[in-house]
């Protein structure tokens, strides 16, 4: 199999299977909740598509965040920490970032995981096994590229495995060049990383849940992600 990275959701191509990246936060998040017993996420590109979506279904979780901040009106936020514990069987989550890379991701591979740092050893091993194509798709942030993804991305493409493109070499190298994962998360220049402090601590924990969340079906405009 053949593993590549795309260090940006522009830079995706058409792929057999994806696994998408935004290890701060929103993946982080998405593993966390279907561990902690959502029986499903649905992923919104836009605010108001989340809230009409609960509109419509009558039921849900609506949680998300703008630029790190927490969006008015909505249950929660999108810290991991605060998916511990479920609220519903059904969580509506929209990101600046994540949620709208796993939406593209959708349209462009047969299959598509999510993966962080929490399940990386699961999520690693299904996409072994599959012995399909893998392209690793890093949200970044606003479309650019971010270092704590690819530490991620990196991560993944080696324990995955198989023939690296140019792209998934540089980023085990990247990610073999930090002595921890906290390291790797905390060297990114993001500028909202100073409202994340225990975020990045949670989401830099290894191999914590065995979850693989994937993509099954579209929702509406949702991608709907199950464990």
């Amino acid at each position: 199999m053949r593993v590549h990275v795309a260090f940006t959701p522009d830079e995706a191509e058409r792929a057999p299977a994806a696994v998408v990246v935004d290890v701060v936060r929103a993946t982080s998040t998405i593993a966390q909740a279907l561990a902690s017993g959502y029986r499903r996420v649905l992923c919104c590109a836009e605010v108001e598509e989340a809230r009409g979506l609960r509109e419509r279904l009558g039921e849900g979780v609506l949680a998300g965040e703008r630029r790190a901040e927490p969006i008015p009106g909505f249950d929660l936020g999108n810290s991991p920490r605060e998916f511990a514990e479920p609220l519903g069987e059904t969580l509506i989550l929209t990101t600046t970032n994540g949620t709208r890379a796993i939406v593209a991701a959708a349209a462009n591979a047969e299959s598509v995981l999510v993966g962080s740092l929490l399940n990386l050893g699961a999520v690693a091993a299904a996409a072994r096994e599959s012995g399909d194509d893998l392209e690793i798709v890093c949200a970044g942030l606003q479309g650019r590229f971010t270092i704590e993804d690819a530490y991620c991305a990196g991560r993944l493409a080696e324990l995955v495995g198989g023939t690296r493109s140019d792209a998934a070499e540089a980023a085990v190298r990247l990610a073999r060049s930090f002595a921890t994962a906290e390291e790797g998360l905390r060297a990114s220049e993001n500028p909202e990383h100073a409202k994340l402090d225990e975020d990045i601590s949670w989401c830099a924990r290894e191999s914590v849940v065995d979850v693989v969340p994937r993509f099954a079906r579209l929702e509406g405009p949702a991608a709907e992600i199950v464990a």
